[in-house]
């Protein structure tokens, strides 16, 4: 048997078909990519008719007229990289019911082999138009992204709901939009509107960059407030809520927020726009979002927001953060981060350390100069965000800040269960104990007389009648700083960007005149934080995060947790032999082992399995807090204290 399979190999490898079989592989030749945008104008203008009606079932249905360029293939393009997203998030799986026409006739499409987001429409030979119909599926649930479509809410973001012409300039491309709203809602937007028929309303012609800056967001309970009265550039907080209760705001609120405007022109010196709009949902359905835009911004949080401002205080730098987002990330955006187009081009992220990292740091200072928060709540903040990244994120041994901006691109926002180790936006909160380091170190260095406000108004304030996008890089942001106060900045920057600690950047809260301490009481901020997560945080303690039933929702990577074999897959089910009641029986246990020798011992049921692991820890309760330097110069609440 054996020396007849040899001769039929010997057969085999003589034969043609074998020789054929036998070479090794060579790559398929790939196919032309769509046309790289080119900045010239389009011929004609897209109408973009959007039915956003269907609140039950969340869908979105599309009708879109597009010119076809004389003599060229039309092939139309699914916005992919979303600015905002920082990473080519495009919902492309919930496009769907694709068909194509032209002059009342069907016209086939194909998919490009290779982008999947490309579609090639075979547009016959002198059709002056391509009409496209197609719907989104926005989503039901969260997990299968963010909810947009409630029974009392609809928010209209345009890059799902259109498909854009390839080979051109996204600013050189005209579009006219209209929206159909269910019965009764009222909206607000960045756009013009031309004329509403119904609930059907349309908008000004403008080009396809600014729709899709300009979101649409519309509600059954809904509220217009003018935060800048009588000023020639309106400013509005535009509210949809689940419950028309959820809109009352109290007078200090309202004034607070009137504050932020006032205290954003102060800090950057003027602004870059022609109207701004706080798109801003209070919903337990809809998404939860913070999405910036020129003209505009979108802010989703819970519905207690006005009604119990203490339980959201941990998010309540949302607005002024993303208000930031007009002049820092907006009106100036990193070179690397710019694209003629949102499919064609892939963005990098190399200095999200500037654009959401400075916003983070501006967004805390500008809600505390305004009143949104309390100065005290914002040191909280700091000293939670600094601990987590000093005590807390053991993964900066191995990556560094500046690696972490790749993050969006290879994850999207997507954790590990490890993330401690891996790491993952920490561009924004590590970058803003940067920010502010730099901040306390041109006061310290000028003798009180230069900051990094004066920064902003060089570096964000180039023409106030100007809002057209500029781009900047590393040399010039180093440039601008040494304008402001002279220091080499340059390696002030690499250090942190590149480096790895021991422990994180934590000179500007000492430069400040504040330390990070720990006690064993949470601060208001954390209690806050712990309750919108339903987890309790005990990462400076046994390094886990657990939920109210005993599930592990976070372990700290080589914390004592870690060291006996916990994961974030596991439950506690009982403490010290005694069944968990709540998260109090563990703490309790750690209270009572704090300065012993007996280890706390845990039953811990991993899937269908039990053990007992034993952890050696007597360090107690340990919570973040910020304590001040006796004598040392108060910069920090200098810092945070109202622009006169």
């Amino acid at each position: 048997m054996r020396h007849l399979t040899l001769g039929l190999s010997l057969l085999l490898l003589a034969s043609p078909l074998a020789s054929a079989f036998g070479a090794p592989p060579s790559p398929v030749p790939q196919p032309p990519p769509p046309p790289q945008p080119q900045d010239k104008p389009f011929p004609g203008t897209i109408d973009l008719k959007v039915d956003a009606t269907n609140i039950d079932q969340h869908i979105v249905r599309i009708e879109e007229t597009i010119p076809v360029p004389a003599g060229k293939p039309l092939i139309l393009l699914f916005p992919r990289w979303l600015p905002g997203n920082h990473a080519p998030s495009g919902p492309l799986p919930q496009l769907a019911g694709l068909t194509a026409t032209a002059a009342g006739q069907p016209v086939a499409w194909r998919r490009d082999p290779v982008d999947m987001g490309a579609f090639h429409i075979d547009a016959p030979v002198g059709a002056r138009a391509v009409t496209v119909k197609f719907q989104f599926l926005s989503p039901l649930y969260a997990q299968d992204g963010r909810v947009v479509m409630t029974p009392n809410m609809v928010e209209v973001e345009w890059r799902p709901e259109l498909l854009f012409p390839a080979g051109y300039y996204q600013r050189d491309i005209p579009v006219h939009a209209s929206v159909s709203l269910p019965e009764g809602f009222q909206y607000a937007t960045a756009l013009e509107m031309e004329h509403a028929k119904g609930g059907e309303i349309a908008f000004k012609t403008t080009s396809l960059d600014i729709l899709l800056d300009s979101p649409v967001l519309a509600g059954r309970y809904f509220s217009r407030i003018d935060l800048d009265p009588g000023a020639p550039t309106p400013v509005h907080l535009d509210v949809a809520a689940d419950q028309a209760k959820d809109l009352a705001i109290k007078p200090e609120d309202l004034q607070a927020h009137k504050n932020l405007v006032q205290q954003a022109y102060k800090n950057f010196g003027g602004h870059h726009y022609d109207h701004y709009d706080f798109l801003f949902s209070l919903s337990s359905e809809m998404g939860g979002v913070g999405l910036e835009h020129q003209r505009s911004s979108e802010d989703g949080l819970g519905q207690t927001y006005f009604t119990d401002p203490d339980a959201s205080a941990p998010f309540r730098d949302l607005l002024p953060h993303e208000y930031t987002h007009s002049w820092n990330g907006k009106f100036m955006r990193p070179a690397d981060l710019w694209s003629p187009d949102d499919h064609t081009v892939p963005e990098r992220d190399s200095l999200l350390w500037v654009y959401e990292g400075q916003t983070e740091y501006w967004g805390q200072v500008l809600a505390a100069r305004s009143g949104i928060l309390k100065a005290e709540q914002v040191r909280d903040l700091l000293a939670l965000e600094a601990a987590k990244l000093d005590a807390a994120t053991p993964g900066r041994a191995w990556r560094t800040l500046q690696d972490t901006t790749n993050d969006p691109i290879i994850a999207w926002h997507q954790q590990t269960d490890w993330v401690s180790w891996s790491r993952n936006s920490d561009y924004y909160p590590e970058a803003a104990l940067i920010w502010l380091d730099a901040d306390t170190l041109i006061r310290e260095k000028s003798g009180g007389k230069k900051s990094l406000t004066d920064f902003a108004h060089l570096f964000f304030n180039v023409d106030g009648a100007d809002w057209t996008t500029h781009t900047y890089t590393f040399a010039d942001l180093v440039r601008a700083l040494n304008q402001v106060q002279p220091y080499d900045w340059a390696s002030f920057l690499r250090a942190r960007l590149d480096g790895h600690g021991p422990g994180a950047p934590l000179d500007g809260l000492k430069r400040g005149g504040w330390r990070l301490v720990y006690t064993d009481t949470p601060s208001p901020i954390q209690k806050a934080e712990d309750n919108i997560q339903k987890a309790t945080d005990l990462s400076f303690s046994l390094g886990l995060s657990l939920g109210a039933d005993g599930s592990v929702r976070a372990v700290v990577w080589d914390g004592p947790a870690f060291k006996v074999g916990l994961a974030p897959s596991d439950k506690i089910e009982a403490v010290n032999g005694v069944a968990l009641n709540g998260v109090d029986t563990l703490t309790d246990a750690i209270t009572a082992a704090k300065g012993g020798a007996t280890p706390i011992e845990l039953l811990i049921r991993s899937g269908s399995r039990y053990r007992t692991v034993r952890i050696d820890y007597h360090g107690g309760l340990r919570y973040p807090h910020l304590e001040q330097i006796a004598g040392a110069p108060d910069r920090l609440d200098d810092i945070l204290a109202p622009l006169k």
